[in-house]
């Protein structure tokens, strides 16, 4: 891939550039542009409409580089290639950081209200999460023969969680919330990115899925309960800067955390990748300790 995009660049008028992989789809260009390759097309157009939108309503995007030829993408090899601007930022250096925790509940919520402009002109998959755990995350469970998760655990997280779904607000969410994909620059938001996985799901989801993703982050300073519920505490508070959630969402927030986990689970146990499945499932445990500790933190 790395000698493909060697021989497009010319198409935007760039010459010699130095170039690194970020991520299996997306290379760096001379440390200023990111080359995004998609193999469908429908994705492409509506990641490039997304970014117009979000751009317009004042959300700091990538902004898309035009070809030579003023086009928003390359063609080449079946595949298609757009270029954008890099954002400034960073993944953040301390994520046990109370007030980063705070602004990034603030920045989901802003994403959030942006994205009704989005809904209005863009069609998005309907996810459901509980679907989902009644779906191919059971069917994975029990062909795994319900080894790292109990049948009666799953059972339980789905009781609690369909006791309160038809109260949880639908909107269209990020759906891949973490340090990777909203960008901070000196102690604040610098930008979001990477829509790929944007979908009409639950909106706690993405406070959900972000917090949950804290517990899972791969390092030596390990969050002790304490310190990862004052990271809860400031995200919501974050968020309710800006949107205020009900109290059904409230009580469902660490249902849903716990649903997240068993989806990583089910998904693990999928790709035959059984230390990552036991490891999500260690995150599950941590998090059923904390329910009520979160219950008395709103």
């Amino acid at each position: 891939m790395k000698g493909t995009i060697g021989q497009i660049l010319p198409l935007w008028g760039i010459e010699n550039a130095q170039l690194s992989q970020i991520y299996p789809t997306a290379w760096e260009v001379s440390h200023s542009h990111v080359i995004k390759v998609y193999d469908d097309k429908k994705q492409m157009e509506r990641n490039l409409k997304i970014s117009e939108i979000l751009s317009d309503c004042n959300i700091p995007v990538a902004k898309t580089v035009l070809t030579k030829e003023r086009e928003k993408y390359v063609v080449y090899q079946n595949r298609y290639f757009v270029m954008s601007e890099k954002l400034q930022g960073s993944n953040i250096s301390d994520p046990k950081d109370k007030t980063i925790a705070w602004k990034m509940g603030a920045a989901i919520a802003q994403l959030h209200m942006a994205f009704i402009q989005c809904e209005r002109e863009v069609d998005f998959w309907d996810n459901s999460l509980l679907k989902e755990m009644k779906g191919w995350i059971r069917e994975n469970l029990a062909e795994g023969e319900w080894e790292i998760v109990s049948k009666e655990e799953y059972a339980r997280a789905v009781d609690l969680l369909e006791s309160v779904y038809p109260y949880l607000p639908n909107r269209l969410i990020h759906r891949d919330v973490h340090f990777g994909n909203f960008l901070f620059f000196e102690g604040d938001l610098s930008g979001y990115i990477d829509f790929d996985l944007s979908q009409r799901n639950i909106r706690i989801f993405d406070l959900c899925y972000f917090l949950t993703g804290l517990l899972a982050e791969e390092t030596d300073d390990v969050f002790t309960k304490s310190e990862w519920m004052e990271n809860v505490k400031a995200v919501i508070a974050g968020y309710e800067s800006m949107i205020p959630l009900s109290e059904k969402e409230k009580i469902a927030i660490p249902w849903v955390m716990e649903c997240i986990e068993i989806l990583f689970v089910a998904y693990f146990m999928g790709m035959k990748d059984r230390k990552h499945a036991n490891d999500a499932c260690h995150v599950f445990h941590f998090i059923q300790n904390c329910e009520n500790d979160i219950a008395n933190s709103f």
